[in-house]
């Protein structure tokens, strides 16, 4: 559904966006991660047509947003971190003159606006002023603004940037509900936000692409955590000597307990851990993959950019 090839954007001297590359299917909702100054608004904002990259492609159902802008545009729902609202209009004025810049015609806007309000949950608000809302609230008549021609592809930045914790739990039960019709991109720097709905990430880093990954596979681990009865024997040699075992390291112990960290070429290769341990006699407390957290995933990601950009200075 969305395709970004090669994506290049400079400011003069100063690279924004570097080679950046990733694919969107149809259906999934997508999480652009990234610490503040990644790029990720830049990636969206040429992908919606405001800027013009200075290299590379983004198609959005495979139309080139370069070669026509309007058609990318027609395809799409953006919805901005501030979103473009008229404090002293009410709700309703406000989705009507949506519904006439979407060039929605004027015998189907009632029923555009009316799928859209209870999509998003306005019913009781329309006769409202705008200023009169909570932030909560403000952000739903925005994502009602950006539905109403019923896009095939919603672009959300940063969605709960200064949302309270309750409107945060609102605003992301309601693009789940948005997704079973619409492909979602959503940008964030707000690690909750990606695993709470998101079936994959791409991480940006300075401008350049760091991951693009389902949670599944960036979750994954080649790590087993194993607890033995203190004083057990002869562990990191047996262990060692399985087929898929790659290296076996004491940790500190605690509780009666001696603890390894075993490295293994996939998780797959627990069960044959837990066979040689039981074969051996061993007590065993624990045979567990040490899957990591997305923090720690993103800190790892963050230190290696480091490192790489210091080797190329030096």
């Amino acid at each position: 559904m969305i395709s970004v090839q090669s994506l290049e954007k400079r400011y003069g001297s100063v690279r924004a966006v570097s080679d950046v590359s990733f694919e969107v299917a149809r259906g999934e909702i997508v999480g652009l991660l990234g610490h503040n100054g990644a790029g990720k608004t830049t990636v969206m904002k040429i992908m919606t047509g405001f800027l013009e990259p200075t290299r590379g492609t983004i198609t959005v159902g495979g139309v080139d947003v370069r070669q026509d802008r309007i058609g990318v545009q027609r395809q799409i729902g953006y919805l901005p971190e501030s979103a473009p609202l008229y404090p002293e209009m009410l709700v309703q004025e406000y989705l009507m003159m949506m519904a006439e810049l979407r060039g929605i015609p004027a015998e189907k806007r009632r029923a555009a606006l009316s799928d859209a309000v209870r999509a998003t949950g306005l019913e009781g608000w329309l006769t409202r002023p705008i200023h009169t809302l909570s932030k909560g609230y403000r952000q739903r008549t925005g994502l009602a603004g950006a539905i109403l021609h019923k896009p095939e592809v919603l672009v959300l930045d940063e969605p709960t940037n200064g949302l309270d914790p309750v409107q945060i739990i609102e605003i992301r039960n309601l693009i789940r509900r948005l997704a079973q019709d619409t492909t979602i991109i959503l940008s964030t720097h707000i690690l909750s936000e990606i695993e709470a709905v998101c079936s994959r990430v791409v991480i940006l880093i300075d401008g350049h692409l760091a991951a693009n990954n389902t949670l599944a596979e960036l979750l994954s681990t080649d790590v087993v955590r194993l607890a033995v009865a203190a004083g057990t024997a002869g562990v990191a040699e047996k262990l060692t000597a399985l087929p898929g075992v790659l290296e076996v390291r004491p940790m500190d112990g605690a509780g009666g307990l001696d603890r390894y960290r075993v490295k293994v070429e996939s998780p797959a290769v627990a069960p044959a851990i837990v066979k040689a341990a039981t074969g051996a006699g061993w007590t065993v407390s624990e045979v567990a993959p040490a899957t990591p957290s997305l923090e720690q995933v993103f800190r790892d990601l963050m230190a290696d950019h480091v490192s790489r950009a210091r080797g190329k200075a030096a």
